[in-house]
């Protein structure tokens, strides 16, 4: 499963916990406490969320298929990718993202009816409010729309430190290094913000990272513990985790590539080092084949298991911004060579998760693999408000920065030339009046 369908499943489970706490009467002050992974429900509008695909999607929406469980995620990627590529949204875009919001700060997956206010059945989410506040602060011009989306975010934090898909679930992986980028790209300040049991969001991170010793995945994060407590192995966790460690958001840029990752099991576990035991196990998992897999489906043959196209676009970004870049040119190559014909059937979000991996790794998403990727991007939702100049890479960033410096020293070296021949000149001339005045004596 992609990282784009398995955000529609957890979506899904959400909305049919929402069905039976609906039935069941839960007090509106409780939260919403999501089931395991099920069949997306059947709830009628009436109850807050839609029953089936609407008949006409709403002007300003990117993608054509049903938004129900990925609406605001879908449309908060797309706008993210296209201000990576200084690609302005259209107005209507970002006018439908904040018509979404709920004025308690909330983003649900998607808010059908926007003449309603949010009520205790409108489903929202950790996933859809950290994506929306994302794109928020790299718009800049929407601050109380983003404060709010962050504030609701603060306010549910669990006990842990940690974030779930929705209020008061427990937490995840995924759903922590979201929320922490989101907070990070706010301008929050991540490693203080404290739990009502003095837990911090790192604490609750770093609960979900294997020992390097583990007899599997020693490295990697896991997604939440298993019914029995046990901790596995889970690569679209491990790429969140590693980029929540490090306190970055979906949108980053990459660094300076150094050595290889090594797993190291400290005590106390940092962050950091958590974040860099993940990056590890990603390297070690895409070593054989480029990619990531598909984790098989129950009764399915896993003796040839499917490439996961989404997860191992987010490891690539994951790897480049930690300073792993040199691990990640050879899947970042297996994405441009095998990506196209996956982003096409999946929309929006998978362009976009492409586009980040390209913008980390500066490769050009116009020219990826032979797909222009901006141009696919914008074809999928209303025209863009205007395109820019295509972004500087980091390399051509580096040589205007030397070409500056040196274009500096030269002119330092020119002024300082051009004073000593003042000066020169200037001892020259008094040198002349003092001759000139002992000639006439």
């Amino acid at each position: 499963m992609t990282t784009v369908r398995r955000h529609v499943a957890r979506g899904a489970a959400a909305l049919a916990a929402a069905a039976v706490l609906s039935v069941t009467a839960v007090p509106s002050a409780a939260p919403a406490v999501p089931a395991s992974p099920a069949s997306p429900a059947d709830v009628s509008a009436d109850e807050g969320t839609p029953a089936g695909p609407p008949a006409e999607l709403p002007a300003g929406m990117y993608g054509t298929t049903d938004p129900t469980y990925d609406g605001v995620w879908r449309q908060s990627l797309a706008m993210l990718a296209q201000r990576a590529v200084n690609v302005m949204p259209a107005d209507s875009a970002v006018a439908w993202l904040l018509g979404q919001q709920c004025d308690s700060g909330a983003f649900p997956a998607y808010r059908p009816d926007t003449t309603k206010p949010c009520d205790a059945t409108t489903v929202v989410d950790t996933n859809s409010t950290a994506a929306a506040v994302q794109i928020l602060a790299a718009l800049t011009t929407y601050p109380d729309a983003m404060n709010n989306g962050m504030s609701w975010l603060a306010s549910v934090q669990n006990k842990d430190g940690g974030w779930g898909y929705n209020a008061g679930a427990p937490s995840d992986a995924n759903s922590t290094g979201l929320v922490i980028g989101a907070l990070a790209a706010g301008g929050a300040p991540v490693g203080t913000r404290l739990s009502t049991e003095g837990r911090s969001p790192y604490q609750a991170l770093n609960s979900f990272a294997i020992p390097c010793d583990a007899k599997e995945g020693g490295g990697a994060f896991a997604y939440q513990p298993d019914k029995s407590g046990k901790l596995l192995p889970n690569a679209d966790a491990t790429a969140a985790g590693l980029l929540g460690g490090i306190g970055k958001r979906m949108v980053t840029t990459g660094v300076e590539p150094g050595p290889g990752p090594v797993c190291q099991d400290l005590h106390p576990l940092t962050p950091e080092r958590a974040a860099r035991n993940g990056a590890s196990y990603l390297v070690k998992a895409l070593a054989k084949t480029g990619h990531l897999d598909q984790p098989p489906m129950p009764g399915a043959d896993d003796s040839a298991p499917l490439p996961d196209h989404g997860n191992t676009a987010d490891a690539v970004v994951a790897l480049t911004t930690a300073g792993y870049g040199k691990q990640a040119v050879a899947p970042m190559k297996w994405l441009e060579k095998n990506s196209a014909a996956w982003a096409k059937e999946n929309g929006p979000a998978a362009y976009a998760q492409l586009i980040f991996a390209a913008h980390t790794t500066s490769t050009d998403p116009r020219t990826f693999g032979g797909t222009d990727l901006v141009k696919a991007l914008n074809a999928t939702g209303p025209a863009p408000k205007w395109i820019g100049p295509k972004p500087l890479t980091t390399a051509e960033q580096q040589k205007v920065l030397a070409d500056q410096k040196a274009e500096k020293h030269s002119m330092s070296g020119n002024i300082w030339t051009m004073a000593v021949g003042a000066f020169a000149a200037l001892v020259i001339c008094v040198l002349f009046v003092v001759r000139a005045k002992r000639r006439r004596s």
